[in-house]
């Protein structure tokens, strides 16, 4: 049996060892949530910029019947506040937008059940677009950004690491 002497400390030591163990899971569980938090931040509306990014390269390729249909309108039933006539407008070889190539979609906002994305147009000013989350239908976004407090993560990453 060890005196009490050659013992002392030792509960002394055990009780750092756990509390330095502590201390190392709870850094490991606190890094690995704020990593989580900026990678969902990150993409969470990737699928809706992604449709976006199909939109416009409809557009680019001159489909446009196709770039209609992801509005939720086809010729069998055209949507009836938007026709084929008025999207060619807006979006046709003679439209604002008829330069789908230089367009950048990105940054989608989430808000309720849609994700607001703008494109940026060289030259014109930026559309925003609506995409609904559940049927991944496009269509103008009432307002250009959502008004609700939110962190704003990946704004705050864009400007650290941009230029």
């Amino acid at each position: 049996m060890a005196s009490y002497l050659e013992t002392y400390g030792e509960a002394e030591q055990h009780r750092a060892k756990r509390i330095r163990s502590i201390k190392w899971i709870v850094s490991v569980v606190a890094i690995a949530a704020l990593a989580g938090l900026i990678l969902w931040s990150l993409f969470q509306n990737r699928s809706e910029e992604a449709r976006v990014n199909l939109f416009l390269d409809h557009l680019k390729a001159q489909d446009y019947q196709d770039a209609y249909r992801m509005w939720g309108c086809t010729e069998t039933t055209p949507c009836r506040d938007y026709s084929f006539t008025r999207f060619m407008d807006d979006w046709g070889p003679k439209s604002p937008h008829a330069n789908a190539a230089s367009a950048k979609a990105g940054g989608g906002d989430t808000c309720g059940t849609g994700v607001v994305v703008p494109v940026d147009f060289k030259g014109t000013e930026q559309v925003p677009l609506w995409v609904e989350k559940n049927s991944k239908i496009i269509g103008f976004s009432p307002d250009p950004e959502c008004h609700k407090k939110r962190l704003r993560i990946r704004e705050f990453l864009h400007s650290l690491f941009s230029k």
